[in-house]
């Protein structure tokens, strides 16, 4: 069915030439700007709202390949241009909304969900994005294209996403790490699938400007985000959270922002489905920044009237370390669309976010912290009201930052108070000082 479909690069300037996604390309030649994929939305329009949403529901979660994928179970609508056998997949997307309504009584807000994109195969939504980029790569390589290597700069999670769906593929890869700033956990992905680890001694911001260059000089495909194609995946955030709410849109989406691709994507994803008649209404989108890495916040602030990259300072939230984000301008124009918000939160703020979310039965990472945080000031302005539907995207697997989870409650993340703190009580296997300790503690 997907043949009958087609999508294509063009600039997200409107330049008029357009470019097929089997073309090595990453920046407008006309202007230098990025691409966005482009559908045919008047082919796509030919099938009713009712017709589309009754495909997607028989395709969910089932067996026939590629469907099952909850990214490849819209395939008419994120890469038609892919031939099945070529698709890398490892059934990702279709994860947990999970219902937060102890939380959400505790910070003001009767219908919380956070949608957990860590609940995947390497742990973060990146999967998401990565298995369109290796897909396409992979029907690139069938079709003669000659793509020595896929690479990427990474925090942690892209390069752990780039390392697996290639090894699925048997496409070597090479992943772009800034030294001592991902967690062992990360670091370790990669290294598991024997993939090419460069930890070098920079910073994020570096490792991309280097990546790039060896790309463009070396016939290695750039995997980063600037990459449209990994957009197209990221997208289906959206897809997902209207088909588990019967095909209805949340009030305010919260993201945590670094790099900025997955704020846009989220913002496409409703705004493809709103323009196919799916959904009825589009959300109001929040991008959360660590305060140590905000230049989207600080731009926010001026109105989104200039925009100036940051040396991006430590921040517990090492995902989203990011001074210089390569999508900034369509993450301001999904903002502008989307009627959205721009907050931080400092380190102490998300690591206590975190804290008392988690003594409510989540297990978040602290970048989920950052957008937990921001909603809770948001809420206390009132620009949240207590009846609004909110979906947090909570983006990795806390298992990936257990380093940060053990020294918050230890008291020893710099810069926090931690308010959740809590620690295993050490005891003798003697009866009475067991018993003792029980009571205490739940008394």
């Amino acid at each position: 069915m997907s043949n009958e479909f087609s999508a294509k690069f063009q600039c997200i300037n409107g330049c008029s030439q357009q470019f097929e996604l089997s073309e090595i390309l990453y920046r407008c030649p006309t202007c230098g700007d990025l691409f966005e994929v482009q559908h045919d939305m008047d082919k796509l329009k030919k099938k009713s709202s009712e017709e589309w949403k009754a495909l997607f529901e028989s395709r969910y979660r089932k067996h026939e390949w590629p469907y099952g994928s909850s990214v490849w179970g819209k395939k008419e609508l994120v890469c038609p241009n892919v031939e099945s056998e070529n698709i890398v997949s490892t059934y990702e997307g279709g994860t947990n909304l999970f219902w937060a309504e102890r939380l959400g009584k505790q910070i003001g807000l009767n219908d919380l969900w956070v949608k957990q994109c860590g609940m995947a195969h390497t742990g973060s939504f990146k999967d998401l994005g990565m298995t369109v980029l290796v897909s396409m790569v992979k029907q690139m390589i069938a079709d003669g294209k000659n793509i020595r290597a896929v690479a990427c700069a990474s925090t942690g999670d892209t390069s752990a996403a780039l390392a697996a769906y290639c090894a699925v593929a048997g496409i070597p890869a090479i992943v772009f790490l800034p030294k001592d700033k991902v967690s062992l956990s990360q670091l370790v992905q990669p290294i598991t699938h024997g993939i090419t680890t460069l930890s070098l001694d920079t910073d994020f911001d570096g490792c991309m400007k280097l990546v790039q260059e060896i790309c463009s000089k070396e016939n290695i495909y750039l995997a980063n985000s600037m990459n449209s194609l990994r957009i197209e995946g990221q997208k289906t955030i959206s897809f997902e959270l209207a088909q588990q709410f019967d095909w209805g849109t949340p009030d305010f989406v919260v993201v945590p922002g670094g790099n900025l691709g997955n704020v846009s994507a989220i913002g496409k994803g409703f705004k493809m489905m709103y323009d196919l008649g799916i959904i009825q209404k589009l959300p109001r989108l929040v991008c959360a920044q660590a305060a140590n890495a905000d230049p989207l916040y600080q731009s926010y602030k001026d109105g989104f009237n200039s925009f100036k990259p940051q040396r991006a300072q430590k921040t517990l939230a090492s995902a989203i370390q990011i001074g210089d984000p390569v999508s900034v301008k369509k993450a301001i124009r999904a903002l502008q669309a989307f009627d959205g918000i721009v907050e931080h939160a400092t380190e102490n703020e998300l690591a206590n976010a975190v804290g008392r979310a988690n003594r409510t039965g989540l297990f978040c990472c602290p970048h989920t912290g950052v957008a937990l945080a921001a909603l809770e000031k948001l809420i206390q302005r009132g620009e949240i009201k207590s009846s609004d539907r909110v979906v947090v995207i909570s983006t990795a697997n806390a298992l990936k930052f257990t380093d940060f989870l053990y020294n918050y409650h230890n008291n020893s993340l710099p810069g926090v108070e931690s308010e959740c703190a809590f620690s295993s009580i050490d005891l003798p296997a003697d009866y009475n000082q067991v018993r003792d300790a029980i009571f205490k503690a739940i008394d």
